[in-house]
């Protein structure tokens, strides 16, 4: 038994939604109970009445718990959070599963902070029945910032093996969005996504694509302006913090041509800029993380799927991917701060007097 295992904190979204399907399947395979302690946050109930229609290789055991605490390490944990009387039907959008998705997210975000899980994976919510007095947020990635930010913002990376994009904005109405496109919130979304690429995917010197705003990159000014005023000074003044980006390119041909895979990372405006052209990349394999934020947390890259929902027609890779990716993750981020946590501070030799050997403090640095 592994004691240290990396505890996978799972939530169970709309539990109308293919949620619980691509759970059991990923979780199915008893080779991912050796990588990591899976913790579900949800209700037995409704995990039984899902895990009846689903074939497995193997049969799948939820070892049912109370607390985090009391996880086996070597199982597939179930924390009980809604009782015995939980209702479902699949396929159905209702208040009710949104409550239900709310409460489960709800304690893993509250375990997560306290210690008794080391990520958080997420299955998907339908955002219009989840809202409530206390979940009033676009999505998942908002609530987590208010949740656990710290002061820090989020940045929504959408990622494979191929290509990795994220976004300036994120659940905002087309009409808003060319009032959002700033040169300082570029910048800030340029400046988490340097880091992350560093810290959480182990690449040491970034190369980032910074997509255009309006078609052709606004020709010149004829196709909007945005362009020259806004997102050429923001990559140049990143430039001058020594952030590898290059752009604005036009998203069309940019995606067409291929030419993200001469890049770390693509900066995509706004959602659908992104999105799109990545889920018919990825296909089944995309992952959501929300990066730039204390605490680790993925999702699968896809919706409720409540056409599909109960018929055993989900596909499972991408919460799979999202669970290994979580992993990975993680355990990049432990070694990046432990190898930067005790950095020797510079020295140089005073050339003035040989035996003179100075110490070159962050104030100092004219590099």
């Amino acid at each position: 038994m592994d004691n240290n295992k990396i505890r996978v904190g799972i939530t169970h979204g709309d539990t109308n939604g293919i949620g619980y399907e691509v759970i059991i399947k990923a979780l199915g395979d008893p080779a991912m109970c050796e990588l990591c302690t899976p913790i579900i946050y949800g209700s037995q109930r409704i995990a039984t009445f899902y895990r009846k229609g689903i074939d497995l290789e193997s049969p799948l055991k939820f070892n049912i718990i109370s607390s985090a605490a009391d996880a086996d390490p070597d199982g597939v944990n179930l924390v009980e959070v809604l009782g015995k009387d939980a209702n479902v039907d699949p396929g159905v959008e209702s208040k009710e599963a949104g409550e239900y998705a709310f409460i489960s997210l709800e304690w893993a975000v509250a375990d997560l902070k306290d210690g008794l899980i080391d990520v958080l994976v997420t299955a998907p919510i339908d955002k219009k029945t989840i809202q409530s007095d206390k979940f009033n947020f676009p999505g998942h990635t908002e609530y987590l910032e208010a949740s656990f930010g710290e002061g820090k913002k989020p940045l929504m990376i959408l990622f494979n093996d191929h290509v990795r994009v994220a976004l300036v904005t994120t659940h905002l109405p087309i009409a808003q969005i060319p009032a959002a496109i700033t040169k300082d919130a570029i910048l800030e979304k340029l400046r988490i996504f340097n880091t992350t690429l560093k810290r959480d995917f182990n690449i040491n010197a970034p190369r980032i694509a910074v997509l255009a705003l309006n078609p052709h990159a606004g020709e010149h000014g004829l196709l909007g302006k945005e362009e020259d005023e806004v997102i050429i000074p923001a990559i140049s003044e990143a430039r001058d913090e020594k952030i590898i980006a290059f752009g604005p390119y036009p998203a069309d041909g940019f995606f067409g041509s291929e030419l993200y895979s001469y890049f770390d990372g693509v900066l995509a405006m706004y959602h659908d800029q992104g999105l799109a052209p990545f889920k018919t990349i990825a296909m089944t394999s995309g992952v959501n993380f929300t990066a730039g934020l204390p605490y680790v947390r993925t999702s699968p890259d896809h919706g409720t799927g409540f056409d599909i929902a109960g018929k055993n027609k989900a596909n499972a890779d991408s919460m799979r991917e999202a669970i290994y990716n979580a992993i990975d993750i993680f355990r990049n981020r432990a070694r990046y701060d432990e190898m930067y946590s005790n950095t020797l501070r510079r020295q140089y030799f005073d050339k003035s007097n040989d035996n003179v050997v100075l110490d070159l403090t962050k104030d100092e640095e004219t590099d």
